[in-house]
């Protein structure tokens, strides 16, 4: 769940982007390539794109660059080299999709997503709020929102940003579907975040959810037990065994 901070992939799946916080754009899916062609054959954008889905990032870069210089195919490039840990030229190839296109969300939110990466949570966080104007149903934005907030300790608009993403898209923060959401870089604010995300799962009584955000957040150092143990949120959810394993588990610590 937590792999490169600051990227949200929609399943590129990026995925979450399933594997991290940048996002593809409309007209940017992945290619279904045919048996009898050869990636020789095949345009350079569309190499790119199967290498990308292969994990070949390097290579994926190469073949972008041979494509013609679009804000699509640029944004493209920079979702390769923030896979790269790239960030410099993942940022720079996100700034020329920019000039091409100011408008392009799904740059703008990579943008952000670079930004976090180096820990700049205020760009982040302005960049994404422009993302979100342009996609305002998009819920990998608003997540990513919340936890460049949750980043700033800045925990109520955090968890208003949550709670949009959840609304848009309750999956946004299933830990099977390969969404991948940002952790804060402070253990403290990582156990703060996991326990509003459990808070969310129980509202929507998925109970299962809700105690893996549990256990993730006291893993991560929360306190506040008590919390858990009166909020009426975890009403339901404390009459269950799996919720009394896990308060046997947290006595062991």
């Amino acid at each position: 769940m937590r792999r490169t901070p600051g990227l949200l992939i929609q399943s590129l799946v990026f995925a979450g982007l399933a594997a991290s916080p940048c996002v593809f754009g409309q007209g940017d899916s992945l290619p279904q390539s045919s048996p009898s062609l050869t990636m020789a054959s095949l345009p350079a954008e569309e190499r790119g794109d199967i290498l990308m889905a292969r994990g070949r990032y390097l290579e994926a870069v190469e073949a972008y660059r041979e494509a013609s210089s679009s804000a699509v195919v640029l944004n493209k490039m920079g979702i390769a080299y923030q896979h790269l840990s790239a960030v410099d030229l993942a940022k720079k190839d996100y700034e020329k999709a920019l000039l091409i296109r100011p408008n392009y969300p799904e740059a703008i939110n990579n943008l952000g997503a670079a930004y976090f990466a180096k820990r700049d949570y205020k760009k982040a966080i302005r960049l994404y709020r422009k993302a979100m104007k342009l996609m305002p149903d998009s819920a990998v934005v608003a997540a990513n929102l919340g936890t460049a907030y949750f980043a700033r300790r800045d925990y109520r608009q955090g968890l208003e940003a949550y709670e949009l993403a959840f609304r848009l898209d309750p999956n946004v923060f299933r830990m099977d579907n390969g969404t991948v959401i940002p952790a804060p870089s402070d253990r403290a604010d990582r156990a703060r975040q996991d326990f509003c995300i459990a808070e969310l799962f129980a509202q929507s009584g998925n109970q299962q959810q809700a105690i893996e955000y549990l256990r993730k957040a006291l893993n991560e150092g929360f306190k506040d037990v008590n919390k858990i143990k009166e909020e009426a949120v975890f009403a339901k959810l404390r009459q269950t065994s799996e919720f009394a394993q896990l308060m046997a588990e947290e006595k062991l610590h």
